[in-house]
C-alpha cells in the first residue's frame, strides 16, 4: 500500500494514527418514554463509560405532531422520547452541561426544531454554543425513499437544510449539520453496494443545493458526516467503509473541495437493526460483535451497539450494557486498535474494495443520469433497486441459501424468556398535561407573534433558524412550528 492514512483519498482513514491516538466515540441510541424516563437512562449510560449520547425520537415527533395532536394517539414515547417544548428539552438533559458532551439526534423532519431547542436549552445553561458539538440526522432525501418520516415536499425541506448549513457554519461551527445515512436504506432492504451508492448519491445533492444557495463548500462540508449501517459480512462491510472514503473524497474534489478536511468522509456506525432476529434472541449479541469489529476495522468515528432484545421491544438497562461493554471489548482487549486499517494489503480485502466502489459509481451514473438523487427518488427509481433488493434477500432465506442462525437452521423449540421493556400508554396524558399547562402559562401574544413570523419568512429566501430558536424559546411547540410551515408548504404525499 503507497496510501498513506489521514491523506487523501483516505482510504485507509481520515487520521494518520486513528485508534492509537483516540478511540471512536461510544454511543448508546437511547430514548423512551417521557423526557424524565431517558435522562435517567442517559445518566446511567455516562456513569458506565459512553463518550456521547445519541437521542431518539418518538413518531410525533418525528412528523411534527404535540402528544395531545390525534394523529399522536398510540404513538407518544414508544419508539423514542417524545419532546414538545423547550420545557421538555431541559428535562431531558437536567444535570448534564451541553458543553462537556457530544449528542447525536436521529431527527430528521423536524431538525431544525430540535436543533433550534438543544441550541435554545445551550444558551439557557450559559454555554457558548460556538463549543457545542453534536449531529443532527436532518437526512430528508432518504426519508423519501427508504424510511417515510417526511412532512414537506422536496424543495422546501431542502430549503431547511441549506439554512441549517448556513447558519451553523457561522453561529454553532462545531455542529456535524447533517447526517447523511445509509443506514435505513439498508434497513429498507438494500445491500452493500446500494447502500453506498444511494448514500453518496444523497451526499452529492446536499453539496450541490449548498453550492447552490452561495455557500463555500471548503467550510460548510467539514461538517457533513455520514450514518452507515454494519451489517453481517465483516469483510463487505470493512470493504465498503474504505471505498465510501474514497469515493467521497472524489466527489468533494470534483465539486471544488480543496480544504482535505472538507474532502474526508467522517462516519457514525449503528450495528445492523434488521438482522436482529426475536428467535433464540441471545444469539444477537454475537451478531452485534461481528458487526462492531467491522465497523472498527473499517475506521468508523463513533459507534452504537444494539442491544440484542431489540427484536422483541426497546433495550433493557441490562441489554444496553451488554452492548457497550461489547465496544469497550473490542476497544480494550481485541487488539484492532493496535494499528492503522488493520485488514490494508490484505488480497480479498482490497479486491473488495475496488469491486464495491466500482459497482458503486455505475448506480450513482445512473442517478447522476436522471438529474441526481432528488429525481431519481421522484421517478422511483432507488426505491425499486432497494425493494427489488430486499425481495430477493428474503427468498434467499426462504429457500434456505442464505443462512440465519435459529431462523432458518439450527432452530429450537424453546421459547425466550427474554424481559421486555413495555412503554405505559399514560405518557400521552402526561405530555398532554404540560402542554396544556405551557400553553396557560407562556406570553401567548408574543408566541403567536413568533410564529407569524416564521410563517412570513417561508415564503422569503430569509434563514428561518434565528426566528425559529426565537420562537422555541417563547414556548412555541414542536406541532406549532411544524404546522405553521405546513399551511405555507403543505405536506409530500409521496
Amino acid at each position: 500500500m503507497t496510501e498513506m492514512p489521514g491523506e487523501f483519498p483516505f482510504t485507509r482513514g481520515v487520521h494518520a494514527a486513528m485508534y492509537r491516538d483516540r478511540l471512536w466515540t461510544m454511543r448508546q441510541y437511547a430514548g423512551f418514554s417521557t423526557a424524565e424516563e431517558s435522562n435517567k437512562r442517559y445518566h446511567y449510560l455516562l456513569s458506565q463509560g459512553v463518550m456521547g449520547l445519541s437521542v431518539a425520537f418518538d413518531l410525533p415527533t418525528q412528523i411534527g405532531y404535540d402528544s395531545d395532536h390525534a394523529m399522536a394517539e398510540g404513538e407518544v414515547g414508544k419508539v423514542g422520547v417524545a419532546i414538545d417544548s423547550l420545557e421538555d428539552m431541559e428535562v431531558l438533559f437536567k444535570g448534564i452541561k451541553l458543553e462537556d458532551i457530544s449528542t447525536s439526534m436521529t431527527i430528521n423532519a423536524t431538525a431544525f426544531i430540535l436543533l433550534a431547542l438543544y441550541i435554545a436549552l445551550a444558551k439557557k445553561q450559559g454555554a457558548d454554543i460556538k463549543k457545542i458539538s453534536g449531529t443532527i440526522q436532518n437526512d430528508i432525501l432518504k426519508e423519501y425513499a427508504a424510511r417515510g418520516t417526511y412532512i414537506y415536499p422536496p424543495a422546501p425541506s431542502m430549503r431547511l437544510i441549506t439554512d441549517i448549513f448556513e447558519y451553523c457554519s457561522r453561529e454553532v461551527p462545531k455542529w456535524n449539520t447533517i447526517s447523511i445515512s445509509g443506514y435505513h436504506i439498508r434497513e429498507a432492504g438494500s445491500d452493500a453496494v446500494q447502500e453506498l451508492a444511494f448514500t453518496l448519491a444523497n451526499g452529492k445533492a446536499y453539496l450541490q443545493a449548498a453550492i447552490q444557495k452561495g455557500l463555500d463548500i471548503n467550510i460548510f462540508a467539514q461538517r457533513l458526516s455520514f450514518f452507515f449501517n454494519a451489517h453481517n459480512n465483516l469483510f463487505e462491510e470493512v470493504a465498503k467503509f474504505r471505498a465510501a472514503r474514497r469515493m467521497w473524497a472524489n466527489i468533494t474534489k470534483t465539486l471544488g473541495a480543496t480544504d482535505p478536511k472538507a474532502q474526508m468522509l467522517r462516519f457514525h456506525t449503528q450495528t445492523g437493526g434488521s438482522t436482529l432476529t426475536a428467535q433464540q434472541p441471545k444469539n444477537n449479541i454475537v451478531r452485534v460483535a461481528v458487526q462492531a469489529l467491522s465497523a472498527v476495522l473499517g475506521g468508523t468515528q463513533s459507534l452504537h451497539t444494539n442491544g440484542y432484545d431489540e427484536a422483541l421491544s426497546l433495550p433493557t438497562e441490562e441489554a444496553a450494557t451488554i452492548a457497550l461493554r461489547t465496544q469497550q471489548v473490542i476497544a480494550y482487549e481485541s487488539g484492532a486498535t493496535q494499528t492503522v486499517d488493520p485488514l490494508a494489503g490484505s488480497f480479498y480485502v482490497e479486491t473488495l474494495t475496488n469491486e464495491i466502489e466500482a459497482a458503486a459509481w455505475k448506480l450513482i451514473e445512473k442517478i447522476d443520469v436522471m438529474g441526481g438523487s432528488v429525481k431519481a427518488i421522484e421517478a422511483g427509481f432507488i426505491q425499486e433497486e432497494i425493494a427489488r433488493s430486499a425481495y430477493a434477500y428474503n427468498q434467499a432465506i426462504e429457500r434456505g441459501e442464505k443462512v440465519i442462525v435459529g431462523v432458518n437452521k439450527f432452530t429450537s423449540k424453546e421459547t425466550s424468556d427474554t424481559p421486555v421493556l413495555k412503554i405505559d400508554d399514560s405518557i400521552r396524558q402526561l405530555q398532554s398535561q404540560k402542554l396544556k399547562a405551557l400553553r396557560e402559562n407562556r406570553d401567548n401574544a408574543k408566541a403567536t407573534a413568533c410564529l407569524e413570523l416564521i410563517r412570513q419568512q417561508a415564503s422569503t429566501s430569509e434563514n428561518l433558524m434565528p426566528a425559529v430558536i426565537d420562537a422555541v424559546e417563547h414556548l412555541c411547540t414542536l406541532g406549532e412550528i411544524s404546522d405553521t410551515l405546513r399551511s405555507v408548504w403543505g405536506e409530500y404525499r409521496g
